[in-house]
């Protein structure tokens, strides 16, 4: 089994966008992820994660926070210490009710 960090990136979200898809016999360790807010003005945001597994237990997106404010020019730390485990093709989305910097750090283990 091989590890391997990597880190995704995706600028200026508007609307509900996919950050990263875990890909084919890969699980996916979610290390930390920052949003942040590139306007001048106080914005929302929020984070799901949807699962896509063959396991009726896991398969529901859930949001991980609904409508989270960030002050004008700042960011907000999401994970803050914790860590998600995210199977073969779980995605994690962002919205942002104004344009948001996403930086997703995750471990990959294939």
């Amino acid at each position: 089994m091989a590890n391997t960090f990597k880190l995704k990136t995706k600028a200026g979200v508007t609307t509900l966008a996919t950050v990263y898809t875990v890909p084919g016999s890969t699980t996916a360790i979610v290390l930390g992820l920052l949003i942040g807010n590139t306007t001048s003005s106080a914005i929302t945001s929020t984070v799901t994660v949807s699962s896509d597994t063959s396991d009726t237990e896991t398969n529901a997106d859930v949001e991980l926070i609904t409508t989270a404010p960030i002050p004008g020019n700042s960011s907000l730390e999401i994970m803050s210490g914790n860590k998600i485990v995210l199977q073969d093709s779980d995605y994690l989305r962002v919205f942002g009710s104004g344009a948001v910097d996403v930086c997703l750090s995750i471990m990959e283990i294939t």
